[in-house]
């Protein structure tokens, strides 16, 4: 299916993903993952809650930890442009038949629950705490130094539906993977903020979290981890890479934290802010898509994700396949 034109005047207006809550079953161990590995800060805790931000971000938290009697993920978030731009969400979700319901957040203004096309929870907010500045403060940078979150991916059960979905709330294309037979969608990236994508799709039992990506400053950070992992227990929890994407041209990292949640590292991407700008197409059975240099991703790669809270994935309607790893 065609690409559909960008739709640069939305309902509402989504300037960028925000955060993540993942259901966590050892809140400790994840802490250890997150805070001692990754390099993420605390910015609260109890009990049952870690909040978490990266080393350029003013928000309160890109991530929350929760504990849970079961590994999942509570929401993925996003933040617009103003109070105002909530109610004309609200509104819109309820005129398509969503469900939709103000829900109280820590640290966050009014905050809209609804879901996607697919049943997937999203929030959204305006207001969230402003934090004092640490991006010079170099004595809290470790692990691999994490500046911001920067996107998400999802496993769809139909990625042209889920292009067409977010395509009319102005998320825009900038790259997509085409299945030749079929000329179907088997993933695409899409944003708001201006790089390669805010969030992705991709063609499989959906929808499910593929994985989170946090943008780290050069590909030396991702070897430096590497070495860390490798030597403090956390070996086994590097799934992919290091490597460079065809698409997006950006050098990767895949590893899963103690829950098998997937975290991207990542960086060297390119700015996408024309709202002209051409989507770039790739064939499926194109060698270099995935990977333009490095190992073909494994097989845990294409078949595996965090399942959403109450949410049974739905089979893919594509049945095409990538180049998978022996």
């Amino acid at each position: 299916m065609p690409i559909p034109p960008a739709n640069l005047y939305p309902p509402f207006n989504i300037v960028r993903l925000s955060h993540v809550v993942f259901g966590v079953t050892d809140l400790a161990a994840s802490k250890a993952f997150y805070v001692d590995l990754l390099g993420l800060q605390v910015t609260d805790e109890d009990d049952d809650h870690v909040y978490l931000r990266a080393m350029e971000e003013r928000g309160h938290h890109c991530v929350v930890l929760r504990r849970s009697a079961e590994a999942n993920v509570r929401s993925l978030a996003f933040k617009v442009y103003d109070e105002g731009e909530l109610d004309k969400a609200h509104d819109w979700f309820r005129a398509k038949g969503h469900d939709v319901g103000w829900v109280e957040r820590p640290y966050q203004g009014r905050t809209l629950r609804t879901h996607d096309c697919f049943g997937m929870p999203i929030e959204l907010y305006f207001q969230m705490e402003r934090l004092p500045p640490i991006h010079q403060k170099y004595a809290l940078y470790k692990g691999v130094k994490p500046l911001r979150i920067d996107h998400f991916n999802v496993f769809a059960s139909d990625v042209d539906q889920a292009v067409a979905f977010y395509n009319e709330i102005g998320f825009r294309v900038t790259e997509y993977t085409e299945d030749e037979e079929t000329g179907r969608l088997w993933a695409a990236w899409t944003h708001r903020k201006g790089g390669v994508h805010d969030i992705a799709f991709t063609n499989g039992s959906g929808p499910r979290l593929h994985h989170t990506a946090f943008w780290v400053p050069t590909p030396l950070n991702i070897i430096d981890l590497l070495d860390l992992m490798a030597t403090t227990g956390y070996l086994a929890n590097i799934e992919r890479g290091p490597g460079r994407h065809g698409i997006s041209n950006a050098f990767f990292l895949y590893i899963r934290d103690p829950d098998g949640h997937r975290i991207e590292i990542y960086c060297s991407d390119y700015q996408t802010v024309d709202p002209d700008l051409e989507p770039i197409r790739w064939d499926l059975k194109d060698p270099q898509r995935q990977t333009l240099w490095g190992a073909p991703a494994p097989r845990s790669w294409f078949e595996e994700g965090s399942l959403f809270q109450g949410i049974d994935p739905v089979a893919a309607t594509l049945k095409a396949t990538p180049i998978v790893a022996p």
